[in-house]
């Protein structure tokens, strides 16, 4: 076992998980579609994030795969550990391989959440995230639908996904944002939001933080991930593999300094 949550803590929807969370959209086939091709792997990273490397931030979506993920979360670690975060994300269709498409009408919206519970097997997402703004239906009908599951018990805490600053603010008059989910690499530097959870004490959570590996020539994620850490310690990078190796690397490479 590993001596303590990598890259220290931090507080997300209520829970003290590590600030090295793992992103599990790559436990797919290829295209984001499908069963893993090796679907024994993707348990064993699973299980290994939490019960070797004391990963407790595990972030999904129903869109992976699509649902493909959420199933094998449950399959490796339910019943789950009481210290681990499993945040989804609901608002987003897949009509094919690597095409996506956002869709926040209230009634798909609630749809989703009844179903990701199923598949997950609990009775409340402790986060559930908006994936994308969906541009066809006012932002208030999608995040107050997200407002009413959480008023039924159903949704624990609503993050937000792929915004801008304006999304944020007009969201925030209906709902309370547990978590902000952008893009922020080193290629992809800037984001004003990092600054408005930074100031409001909200977690942000970036997402392709190793840019798909073009952020880590050579495997070498050290310098990606120290530049994401030091951001801030609201930030809580999720990156994700499919191969327990690659994920032991990852977290030996933010174990090797104290983060607090």
């Amino acid at each position: 076992m590993n001596s303590g949550p990598p890259a220290g803590t931090l507080t997300i929807a209520g829970k003290t998980v590590s600030r090295l969370g793992f992103g599990t959209m790559r436990l797919t086939g290829p295209g984001t579609w499908g069963d893993p091709t090796d679907r024994d792997q993707a348990l064993a990273v699973l299980r290994h994030a939490v019960h070797t490397h004391g990963i407790t931030h595990i972030d999904t979506a129903d869109a992976y795969g699509p649902h493909t993920v959420e199933h094998l979360i449950k399959d490796a670690l339910y019943p789950y550990p009481e210290d681990v975060l499993i945040a989804t994300k609901v608002g987003m269709v897949r009509p094919a391989p690597h095409v996506w498409a956002p869709h926040g009408h209230p009634v798909h919206l609630r749809s989703c959440v009844e179903a990701s519970l199923r598949r997950l097997g609990v009775e409340q997402l402790e986060l559930c995230y908006l994936h994308r703004i969906d541009p066809q239906v006012p932002l208030a009908d999608q995040t107050g639908t997200l407002k009413a599951l959480q008023d039924e018990g159903k949704i624990g805490h609503i993050g937000l996904s792929k915004i801008l600053p304006e999304d944020f603010q007009e969201a925030a008059k209906e709902i309370t944002v547990a978590a902000v989910q952008n893009v922020l690499n080193i290629h992809d530097r800037y984001d004003p939001l990092v600054e408005i959870c930074r100031d409001r004490s909200i977690p942000y959570i970036p997402y392709r933080p190793l840019d798909a590996g073009a952020a880590a020539p050579g495997g070498d994620v050290r310098a990606a991930l120290s530049w994401l850490l030091e951001r801030g310690p609201h930030i809580a990078p999720i990156p994700g593999t499919s191969n327990p190796k690659h994920l032991t690397d990852i977290v030996n490479t933010v174990e090797s300094r104290a983060w607090t």
